[in-house]
């Protein structure tokens, strides 16, 4: 099985996505691995990224979904997959449970301006809400609870 956890920058999808692979003792992978060096050093000088510069990001995560996929590796994936063409693109490679980890622009730029030694800027964040395209077939978790109760939440719904 994957799991792809989603939402915008700062959400909690790799602290959630690492918790919730722990305590199943499956693969944890954070999309931000996958970004081209070029995508890298757009977003730390603060320019969001053009679907054309997602393009290599998206098909290198295709591909190894389809691997994980093959290998029967349970992964839990870590990603913004903003737009539902994204996460569509996601879903072609393996069937894929989807997590949205929602939560208020307040909350999400009150956490990014505190996090520290991160390449995504808290000044993004807008770039990032307005790109978000809600999934209307994901698991949608409000991100306003503690990572522990969060994870539960989503064992639970998922049952795993």
């Amino acid at each position: 099985m994957i799991i792809l956890v989603m939402g915008v920058s700062g959400s909690g999808k790799t602290t959630i996505g690492a918790l919730l692979a722990a305590t199943l003792h499956w693969q944890f992978q954070d999309a931000d691995s996958f970004h081209p060096a070029a995508n890298i050093a757009k977003m730390r000088h603060g320019m969001p990224l053009s679907d054309a510069d997602r393009l290599p990001w998206l098909l290198a995560m295709q591909q190894a979904i389809a691997e994980w996929q093959k290998a029967g590796i349970h992964t839990i994936l870590a990603c913004s997959a903003l737009k539902a063409e994204y996460r569509q693109r996601l879903c072609q490679a393996a069937p894929i449970k989807q997590v949205y980890l929602k939560g208020s622009f307040a909350l999400v730029q009150q956490r990014l301006q505190q996090r520290q030694g991160h390449y995504m800027k808290a000044d993004l964040l807008q770039s990032q809400f307005d790109t978000l395209e809600e999934p209307d077939d994901a698991l949608v978790i409000d991100i306003d609870q503690s990572p522990a109760a969060i994870v539960a939440e989503i064992r639970k719904a998922l049952k795993v």
